[in-house]
């Protein structure tokens, strides 16, 4: 009985990493450390300002188009220069960060000041 517990506890603990879920979900403290070191939060827009693709500090995201706000929400989870999102509706995407510019879904997101 002990031996499977431990191996429930062992599989318990890699569940997280293999699903992609982010810690800062879980951990208050991982949150709360993160939006005080996001390097990428904040919000991003296409050239023309039709798209405009916010990143909060806690892991969501928000997405707006046109006149249409929240038309996109979900988290993302940021590697290095890699941006992995998961809509709500169980959509998925990634990007990638270059130079400061978002590259995502074909598109480019500009960081807006």
């Amino acid at each position: 009985m002990k031996a499977l517990t431990a191996a429930v506890i062992i599989i318990a603990g890699l569940i997280p990493a293999q699903t992609g879920y982010s810690q800062m979900a879980s951990d208050p403290e991982a949150s709360s450390v993160s939006e005080q070191t996001h390097p990428y939060a904040g919000m991003w827009v296409t050239g023309d300002g039709y798209i405009r693709h916010e990143l909060l500090p806690d892991g969501r995201y928000d997405e707006a188009r046109g006149t249409r706000q929240s038309a996109y929400q979900g988290r993302y989870e940021v590697r290095g220069n890699h941006i992995d999102y998961w809509d709500n509706t169980g959509f998925t995407a990634d990007g990638e960060f270059i130079d400061g510019v978002l590259h995502h879904g074909g598109m480019i997101f500009y960081r807006e000041e």
